[in-house]
């Protein structure tokens, strides 16, 4: 499937290319807490954590602009909007340490807050979330800055990635007047690789590639590989159609891989690279969607761009603590592992 010309190929093209990323920004922080310095609080009697280190990264479809910085795409341009408050300032600063991103296409919304994800980490375990996000639908003003700017920077994309983290429906960047909008760009430029993600509303997305995951496809079915198996290939294609009819989907299946099934239905598991010892799976599939994603603009087929999206993903999971990214050396240095 890959070859060492192939995987070279991509990581030498990327620099060259424009990558748009659409979709919810959030802020990454993690609390780190010293348990020896633990203390009673005087006001409550309960133990007071003691923070000696805050960590902030960009998170949901900053993870995905982390990854493809790490990569090393030469031009990376979010749309998104941000709160006019302190977690969008550090959201901005995390995102100007990374090289190729412009912010051109990030703007603050007033009454909106910057969506968060705080977290305390009690040593190496990581305690309940704090998730801070905007609960009430996206103001029509906003809608409407937001396709203003996808329209402006639409012809300098060589691909775009779409990514609607926000489970409240109409409540984020990805609303459905924006995703009618992106129907109509991508069907007037059906050569443009678009990717999209989302958590809740995978079905609704038109024209586009989609990336789900197993369970928005196959629900509750045994997961396993002999599950996986077990599913004929015609149940396969009826599930897929009741979501809709795209270029291609690739249907991460975890530490099965991806399952990439074509406009024509053929369908193909791609298999993951295997890894040892302990893993985190947080942000793996957006490290697979940026591995996809610069696949696609070096010219290879989708299977292939599977199989080095497995590859890139590969490499995340083994980042323990914070959500993992690739570089250039490391994708070399994994597929000399495993080819």
């Amino acid at each position: 499937m890959l070859t060492t010309e192939l995987v070279e190929h991509v990581l030498t093209t990327i620099p060259g290319r424009t990558v748009g990323v659409l979709g919810d920004l959030f802020l990454d922080r993690y609390l780190d807490i010293d348990p020896a310095l633990n203390e009673p609080s005087v006001e409550t009697g309960l133990t007071a954590y003691q923070v000696t280190r805050v960590r902030s990264y960009p998170g949901a479809a900053g993870t995905v602009i982390n990854n493809l910085a790490a990569l090393g795409v030469g031009r990376i341009y979010p749309l998104a909007f941000i709160g006019d408050d302190g977690e969008g300032y550090e959201l901005r600063q995390a995102l100007r340490f990374l090289p190729g991103v412009e912010q051109g296409g990030i703007f603050p919304a007033p009454d909106r807050r910057t969506p968060t994800y705080t977290k305390p980490m009690l040593g190496e375990k990581e305690l309940n979330r704090l998730d801070t996000k905007n609960r009430t639908p996206t103001e029509p003003g906003i809608q409407d800055h937001i396709i203003e700017l996808l329209d402006e920077a639409w012809p300098q994309f060589d691909a775009l990635i779409v990514l609607d983290q926000v489970s409240e429906r109409e409540c984020g960047v990805v609303t459905k007047r924006v995703r009618d909008h992106l129907t109509e760009l991508a069907g007037r430029e059906p050569e443009k690789f678009v990717l999209a993600d989302s958590r809740e509303q995978i079905q609704l997305f038109r024209n586009v590639c989609l990336k789900p995951n197993e369970r928005e496809i196959y629900g509750d079915l045994d997961h396993s590989l002999d599950g996986y198996d077990a599913i004929t290939p015609i149940f396969r294609r009826e599930l897929v159609r009741k979501y809709t009819n795209p270029p291609a989907m690739f249907i991460t299946l975890g530490e099965l891989g991806i399952e990439v099934v074509e406009a024509d239905d053929n369908a193909h598991r791609i298999s993951a690279y295997r890894v040892a010892g302990p893993i985190d799976i947080c942000g793996a599939g957006d490290s697979c969607s940026a591995g996809i994603t610069s696949a696609m603009m070096a010219g290879l087929t989708y299977k292939q761009a599977a199989a080095f999206g497995n590859l890139v993903a590969s490499i995340t999971i083994q980042q323990l603590g914070v959500t993992g990214t690739a570089t250039p050396e490391q994708v070399r240095a994994r597929w000399r592992e495993v080819r």
